[in-house]
């Protein structure tokens, strides 16, 4: 059974992401406003899902955000 992601392990994903835009990554979802923010703009990809990064705990347990 997967556990849920905790508030820390979001806050990577959406940091690292946003970076990766910040330094010249493509954005991977569709784009209907004029958003510059990657901040923002990770935060509504985690929200829809299209982050491929995974998360690998101590417990041996894998979750893979995709």
């Amino acid at each position: 059974m997967e556990q849920p992601l905790s508030r820390f392990e979001k806050a990577r994903i959406i940091g690292a992401r946003a970076l990766q835009m910040a330094m010249g990554a493509p954005v991977l979802i569709e784009m209907t406003e004029d958003i510059i923010d990657p901040v923002r703009i990770a935060t509504m990809e985690f929200e829809k899902g299209a982050i491929p990064i995974s998360v690998n705990r101590r417990n041996k347990v894998r979750f893979n955000w995709e």
